[in-house]
């Protein structure tokens, strides 16, 4: 069994959903993640803060970001235990992130410590 993360991405991340929504949009987050537990694949995962994020570029220059030039945000991820990419795309089809229009998963095995890919 292999290990995949899928990563969340948000498009135009600078919209603030209503305190009403994100309580059903985590409450739905939570069902699906549980989902996956049930099956004995979930392994990790957490959401990521948009309020207090830098992006730091190749010369040393650090930025508030990571806004502006961008449209989409990573809102989040989890890791899947799964026996092939197929499965982990069934995993992240779904994800409650995907009612939003325009807003994605990526889904990528990840890296053996021993250097494998």
């Amino acid at each position: 069994m292999e290990e995949f993360v899928l990563i969340m991405r948000h498009q135009d991340g600078s919209k603030i959903a209503s305190p009403e929504q994100m309580q059903i949009w985590m409450k739905q987050t939570m069902d699906w993640i549980g989902g996956i537990a049930a099956q004995n694949k979930f392994v990790a995962g957490t959401g990521l803060l948009f309020d207090d994020a830098k992006v730091v570029r190749h010369n040393g220059v650090v930025t508030n970001g990571p806004f502006g030039e961008i449209k989409e945000t990573i809102g989040g991820y989890i890791i899947v235990k799964a026996e092939s990419i197929d499965e982990a795309v069934e995993f992240a089809k779904g994800a409650p992130v995907l009612q939003g229009e325009g807003n994605t998963i990526e889904v990528r095995k990840i890296a053996k410590g021993d250097g494998a890919h």
